[in-house]
This record gives C-alpha cells, sequence and structure tokens, in this order.
C-alpha cells in the first residue's frame, strides 16, 4: 500500500525536530547503490535507472548543504564495474560524466575526484577532470566523486607513490620499512587533507561496503536503508542523520 505523501510530510518534520539539537556528521560518504534494480522491477533499461540516480544527486546534495554536512563522498563507480557489459558501461560512464559537468556548472559545489582516472577511457578521464577544475574556487560543500575507485586499488595506489617518493629523496628501502607510519599512508590517499567520514550510508539494503574506503573508515558509523537510490527519500536521509546522532562514538576508547 503506498502511503500517503502527507505522512512522510509529518514524519519528516518530527524528524527534522529530532535534529535540532542532534550531532551532525562533517563528513558523509554515500553509496549510490540499486539503480539496476530500481530499472529492473519498471521493466526499463539499466541506463534509465542510471540516469534516475544521476538526477537523484544534486537533490539529496542540497539535502546535505541544509543539514551543514561538509564534505560528501559519492561513489559513483567503482573499479569492478568497469567489468559490466560494454554498452551499458559506455551508458554509465556517460551519465557520469554529464552529471559532474552538470555539477560543476551550478557552481554550487566543491568537486573533487578521487579514483584513478587512467582505467577510464581519456576523453571520458578528460571530461571529468576539467570540470572537477573548474569548481576548485567555489566556496560550498566539498563533493568527492569517486568514479573508476576501489578501496584495495586506493591503498595500493598510496603506498606505490609513497614509495616513489621514498626513491626520490634516495631512501633505502630498509630506511621506508622501518620508518613507515600510518600518517603516511594517510597522506597519500585520495581523500589526503580530509577528515575520515562520520556516516556511510549505503542504499539499496545490501550490507555491506564493498571495499568502499577502506583506510578512512575505522571509527566511521555505518547507515544501510533498504531503499534504491532512484528512491531515496528526504525522510531516508534525516533517519539516517537521527541513528548517527543518537549512537556514542567511543573509537575505541
Amino acid at each position: 500500500m503506498r502511503i500517503p505523501s502527507f505522512l512522510y510530510a509529518l514524519y519528516e518534520r518530527r524528524l527534522r525536530k529530532q535534529l535540532s539539537d542532534a550531532q551532525i556528521p562533517h563528513h558523509v560518504g554515500i553509496i549510490l547503490d540499486g539503480n539496476r534494480r530500481w530499472a529492473k522491477a519498471l521493466g526499463v533499461a539499466a541506463a534509465s535507472g542510471h540516469k534516475r540516480g544521476a538526477d537523484h544527486v544534486s537533490e539529496v546534495l542540497g539535502w546535505c548543504e541544509e543539514s551543514g554536512i561538509g564534505i560528501v563522498t559519492l561513489w559513483m563507480l567503482s573499479t569492478e564495474n568497469l567489468a559490466r557489459a560494454q554498452e551499458e558501461l559506455d551508458d554509465l560512464l556517460d551519465i557520469i560524466v554529464r552529471l559532474v559537468e552538470s555539477l560543476a556548472q551550478t557552481k554550487r559545489w566543491k568537486l573533487r575526484v578521487i579514483g584513478d582516472m587512467s582505467l577510464l577511457p581519456d576523453a571520458a578521464a578528460s571530461r571529468i577532470l576539467q570540470a572537477a577544475e573548474r569548481s576548485a574556487n567555489v566556496d560550498g560543500v566539498t563533493v568527492n566523486v569517486a568514479i573508476g575507485y576501489g578501496g584495495r586499488q586506493e591503498i595500493t595506489q598510496a603506498m606505490r607513490d609513497y614509495l616513489l617518493e621514498c626513491e626520490l629523496r634516495g631512501a633505502t628501502l630498509s630506511e621506508v620499512a622501518q620508518n613507515l607510519t600510518t600518517a603516511d599512508i594517510t597522506n597519500h590517499m585520495y581523500t589526503r587533507g580530509q577528515p575520515d567520514p562520520d556516516l556511510i550510508i549505503r542504499t539499496s539494503g545490501e550490507q555491506r561496503m564493498s571495499g568502499f574506503m577502506l583506510w578512512q573508515t575505522v571509527h566511521t558509523e555505518f547507515f544501510f536503508c533498504e531503499t534504491y537510490w532512484p528512491d531515496f527519500r528526504r525522510t531516508d536521509f534525516l533517519r539516517a542523520l537521527r541513528d548517527f546522532s543518537r549512537r556514542e562514538r567511543r573509537r575505541g576508547k
């Protein structure tokens, strides 16, 4: 049975009231999952689901902005996604490129690309990076767009970059091994200079991380939502914030 919209409005008002004095996460990561299943449930092509999901991004970023969240990381394309059928992948990449360009065009978000752009076709990677560069001076919510991203791949790349840096300094392998710290790795991650995410939201009902931000989520809180990403509602978002605000974050202490 479909719930009347006015009941959602009442529930949303109640959630907002509960969050009036609540702790709000500074950095939120979102796994935008369920586009294909949303399309399949409607009997339409997967590209329709990806397009509907992309159209929803600006709205959700607006909710984040209204809530006072400073950094949002959106996982748009994983390294595993690159193994999909070529036709679907071409459609998905085109949708993602257009989305990133549209986000930059609003001059509302400060975009930062995280992921291995060398895994993408040159034209797509170039357009994504250029769009992010055009938003570099925007004074707004920082939006990390994770494209061609995998957690293990990020850690591997961070170690590779650190070792090459050490080689340029003339350090021996023994010296590198003896002096290596977690900070050395953190400073070479895609998200260097940013605080770790306080909250990760995954839509679609899947209760796993799939390698998302492996290094950065040691003390992160997780919220799994049953709703597919294209149908992710403000009430779902507010419920995630309310759930976060009720948790006791001991950070291992």
